[in-house]
């Protein structure tokens, strides 16, 4: 099949109590994966890390989006502008390390320096060359907002709004921790199970199911989100944002998580946490620690389950599967959008 047939192989305009998943050719196909880097990801606003790692002229934080490696800086004037890490003479990363705090941007290759505001500044042994406008040599920008408590980034020209879920709060909480976790399937087999409704949670997460009423289990959906939520047993409710396409905001009443889904390859996926609290003093914690340890512990469970469907997916016996008209309209929206940004480009 052309990429244009697998595409168009999903019909999104089936309604949910009638419609399928998306083709597990969609899984493991690297075509596929090639135009949602293109597509999905580059026209996507993006988040590239918290407002507060850039709150003095000089900080900077760098990560990557759609494969690109970008680099985010406050400068002088107080604006945080976004470039793509990548320095103009020989494509070496200019910012190396994560994130910090510096006076300027100095690749580490041949010295090439800029200002905090991209600008070309110095450019080591190059006085004799011809025709060299240093001016037109700066850092590429990226388009950058804020939103919420994060910074977004975005590497596509074209106009995407940027997330609206107002409901969403997040006064109070302070960052404490990040992990990294490799889960050994396609991106969209993590994303797939977030968006089930808590269809898997009795049967997969005990001590979870515990904390949740699962039969008050609710799942409202909007343009390029989705928020499921249900009522908490020690009080206050459990709400689970998804931001199409890789973002999720687990928002508990004293705490919070965020989890960036990254694709690294066909069958293989970083997921980033941050855990946020409403108290991070040193009295809390122990008692932090053990909310991240049980938070793992789902997350541990959640990297078997996919990696099984990964696996499943690649099988002769399966094809699509049939969604879940009361627990999986989220995942019907998340496959509508994905098919919308991919027929765009086929």
């Amino acid at each position: 099949m052309t990429l244009k047939q697998i595409i168009e192989s999903y019909d999104p305009t089936a309604p949910l109590n009638t419609a399928s998943t998306i083709p597990a050719s969609w899984y493991v196909n690297s075509d596929v994966a090639d135009l949602e880097l293109k597509t999905v990801f580059a026209r996507c606003w993006q988040v590239a890390g918290r407002v507060e790692q850039l709150r003095k002229p000089g900080q900077f934080i760098t990560c990557e989006v759609a494969g690109e490696p970008l680099v985010i800086v406050r400068d002088n004037d107080d604006v945080v502008r976004a470039f793509f890490n990548v320095c103009r003479h020989h494509a070496a990363a200019v910012m190396t390390e994560p994130e910090g705090e510096t006076t300027q941007l100095r690749c580490p290759y041949h010295g090439w320096t800029y200002s905090l505001s991209g600008d070309l500044k110095s450019a080591p042994d190059l006085g004799g060359v011809s025709n060299f406008d240093r001016m037109s040599m700066g850092l590429v920008p990226v388009e950058i907002r804020f939103w919420k408590a994060w910074v977004l980034v975005k590497i596509d020209t074209r106009a995407v709004p940027t997330p609206d879920i107002p409901e969403l709060d997040v006064n109070g909480l302070h960052w404490l921790e990040r992990r990294r976790y490799i889960v050994e399937c396609n991106w969209k087999v993590f994303v797939d199970n977030y968006l089930d409704g808590g269809y898997h949670v009795p049967h997969l997460h005990k001590d979870l199911d515990a904390a949740l009423d699962y039969s008050e289990y609710q799942i409202e959906i909007g343009e390029r989100f989705c928020l499921q939520w249900s009522p908490y047993r020690g009080g206050g409710r459990a709400l689970y944002y998804w931001i199409y396409p890789n973002y999720m905001i687990n928002r508990y009443p004293r705490a919070m998580d965020t989890n960036v889904v990254v694709p690294r390859g066909l069958d293989r996926t970083e997921v980033i946490f941050d855990f946020y609290f409403s108290d991070v003093s040193d009295e809390a914690r122990e008692q932090n620690l053990t909310s991240i340890e049980m938070s793992e512990q789902i997350q541990n469970e959640d990297l078997a389950i996919c990696k099984s469907v990964q696996r499943g997916l690649g099988s002769r016996a399966y094809a699509a599967g049939r969604l879940s008209a009361r627990r999986e309209a989220g995942e019907h929206l998340f496959h509508r959008l994905l098919y919308a940004d991919l027929r765009s480009s086929v």
